[in-house]
């Protein structure tokens, strides 16, 4: 049960990390209120805040919930390891970015459907 358990953390992991390493578009940055060339860990709180003023025209939203769990035990990890905490700041801008990346497209989902319903 362990394996099992430690084989789904790994491909959560590896599934996040490449969406992290798409490109973060000027309008995610401008709604966030990010002026910084490149996101890191302390625009976390930012880009969440982002996503839950987005309206979800399909229902349900992605919360974030397991991404926030993680983000969360690895800050603490960095904290009580010293060790880690070059690990720890990478981990948590990998969130960050995947994070950025479900809300810009997030928006772009949410932009294609006002269109639709637009008639465009």
């Amino acid at each position: 049960m362990v394996s099992l358990g430690l084989f789904g953390l790994l491909y959560w992991r590896k599934r996040m990390r490449s969406v992290s390493a798409l490109p973060i578009s000027d309008r995610v940055r401008a709604a966030a209120g990010i002026t910084t060339p490149a996101v890191g860990a302390q625009d976390f709180k930012a880009i969440l805040r982002t996503h839950e003023l987005l309206p979800d025209l399909r229902g349900s939203g992605d919360s974030f919930r397991t991404l926030r769990a993680y983000f969360a035990a690895v800050e603490k990890l960095g904290r009580l390891i010293p060790s880690t905490a070059k690990w720890s700041e990478a981990e948590m801008t990998s969130c960050v970015r995947y994070a950025a990346v479900k809300v810009d497209q997030h928006l772009e989902r949410n932009r294609t459907w006002s269109d639709q319903m637009r008639g465009k």
